[in-house]
């Protein structure tokens, strides 16, 4: 069985799991994408550069914005399901280094703060790991991957 299609049972009375589920798999996706199609034009936005250079990201004119095309791209790729391993990981490249760098709640002094920014670290981990997994498990069904590898199969 290839990874990423839903097999219908050997009996019209059965109902596999996977087939009750498959629909999911998209809508997974594109909750997964999301903050990375909204968020990845800001980083064109001079308050958002200002923000990044006063974190102390280096370049951060240059940077932020090629970081924004990287997370958008990466985004749409699992949104669509086109080439989604390589779209993940696009994304992880984006996440590991802003989260590092921008949500750097062990240097932070108000507590405040520091609780905020270490709730966007721990979302960006959650974020990782949807983007680890679609990086090991692909785009699933309905996805363009997944008829693009049904064409190429028959």
């Amino acid at each position: 069985m290839t990874v990423g299609h839903v097999v219908p049972s050997s009996r019209p009375s059965e109902v596999s799991s996977a087939s009750l589920t498959a629909p999911l798999v998209p809508i997974a996706r594109a909750s997964l994408a999301a903050i990375f199609l909204i968020a990845g034009p800001s980083h064109f936005s001079p308050g958002v550069i200002a923000y990044a250079h006063s974190a102390g990201v280096p370049f951060a004119a240059f940077l932020v914005p090629a970081s924004g095309v990287l997370a958008f791209l990466g985004g749409l790729s699992v949104l669509i399901g086109w080439r989604a391993k390589l779209g993940a990981l696009m994304l992880i490249a984006f996440l590991i280094p802003v989260t590092l760098s921008m949500h750097a709640f062990w240097a932070v002094k108000d507590p405040m703060m520091a609780q905020i920014q270490f709730t966007m670290f721990m979302k960006n981990v959650g974020l990782l790991g949807g983007a680890l997994l679609v990086t090991h498990f692909g785009a699933g069904p309905y996805s363009l991957d997944a008829r693009r590898a049904a064409d190429e199969s028959h």
